[in-house]
């Protein structure tokens, strides 16, 4: 198949998701999608109609902004403050909600918060604004840490002295260890991310799937990608077995992309990272490497004010349990009543990746 319409046949959707029905097993089965895209599209193209009621998907830690800690928006926040300060951010971070305030209430303030659409906007507006700090809030997983490393690597080749990376970079293939670790979770298969997956390849998966005896697919984001996904998974599980298999072939190899993986090397090195939800994860984050410490916010900025601490669990939020599989939005309390994306309560319902969100908008 060559064109997007294609990938949405319905006729052929109803195939595979007739044959999903023949091969399920009879006992309820959990198949947890690792991707925050995924989560979207299949509400967005009414899949759930399709697969039988006794396969249940359940949406991981597959949003880099969901995943980023409320210490790491706070600091942020309080950066902003500073006099001479240009804060970059993709927009999904605005509305994302700290201790006491957010980047969007922050902008309304000081109207020093810019919303740019790749890394390398930062340096044009570093250019532009040399008399200013300029400060990037470097969010993501693989896939946007490449483009990250990038902007590093632009920013010391022009020897830039106003430009630094507030860094809350994940990597995903620790998480899905952690969250396979937890049997109480009773994770069937994991639908793994395409865009991710482009990056670093099957090899992780293939581990994964080996020491834990879970199923693996990575999977693409149309809706006849979905469904071959699961049907995969559904073979596997079925059958008793667990490897890790590639549906999105057309993007996705064994060793991935060599030339993104080297730029990451360099610039940055792995360290145990903080998870909102999953708490801290051993050697699940990148850091900025020695060499470039000048481009490192959190070593050359210095918060002005120390923020107020407000209780998570006062909010009665449930994005942590959301985030590790173990409630769906519908199960909280606040859930279309007073967590809106107008008025999102946690950033599930904030980021357009957010289960909350898709929950919101399809469901």
């Amino acid at each position: 198949m060559r064109y997007i319409d294609e990938f949405r046949d319905e006729r052929l959707a109803g195939k595979i998701s007739e044959e999903i029905r023949r091969i399920m097993p009879r006992r309820s089965v959990r198949i947890m999608e690792v991707c925050g895209t995924h989560t979207h599209n299949f509400f967005k193209f009414g899949l759930d109609k399709l697969l039988p009621g006794n396969l249940r998907l359940i949406s991981g830690p597959g949003c880099p902004v969901c995943v980023s800690c409320r210490d790491y928006i706070d600091t942020a926040i309080n950066l902003s403050s500073a006099p001479g300060t240009i804060i970059t951010t993709f927009g999904d971070m605005l509305k994302v909600p700290g201790s006491s305030s957010s980047l969007e209430e922050e902008r309304a303030k000081w109207g020093n918060i810019q919303v740019v659409y790749s890394p390398l906007d930062s340096l044009e507006i570093a250019r532009r604004n040399p008399a200013n700090n300029v400060i990037f809030l470097a969010v993501g997983f693989e896939t946007t840490a490449s483009a990250i490393a990038l902007a590093i690597f632009a920013a010391k080749k022009e020897k830039m002295n106003n430009l630094s990376f507030l860094t809350s970079l994940k990597l995903i293939p620790p998480a899905i260890t952690y969250l396979a670790e937890d049997r109480s979770l009773n994770i069937d298969g994991f639908l793994c991310p395409g865009h991710v997956s482009s990056i670093i390849g099957m090899r992780p998966y293939i581990s994964i799937a080996s020491r834990y005896a879970i199923p693996c697919c990575v999977a693409g984001f149309e809706p006849l990608d979905i469904l071959k996904g699961i049907h995969m998974l559904i073979r596997q599980i079925a059958s008793k077995k667990a490897s890790a298999q590639n549906q999105y072939i057309r993007a996705v190899t064994k060793s991935g992309n060599s030339a993104a993986q080297r730029i990451m090397r360099e610039c940055f090195c792995v360290t145990d990272a903080s998870w909102r939800g999953l708490g801290v994860i051993k050697r699940s984050g990148l850091k900025i490497r020695d060499a470039f410490s000048h481009f490192d916010a959190a070593k050359v900025c210095h918060p002005l004010r120390k923020a107020s601490r407000r209780p998570q669990a006062a909010s009665g939020c449930k994005c942590a349990q959301i985030l590790k599989g173990k409630a769906r939005p519908d199960e909280c309390a606040l859930f279309k009543k007073k967590c809106t994306p107008e008025n999102p309560f946690g950033p599930c319902m904030v980021s357009q990746e957010g289960v909350c969100n898709a929950y919101y908008k399809y469901s």
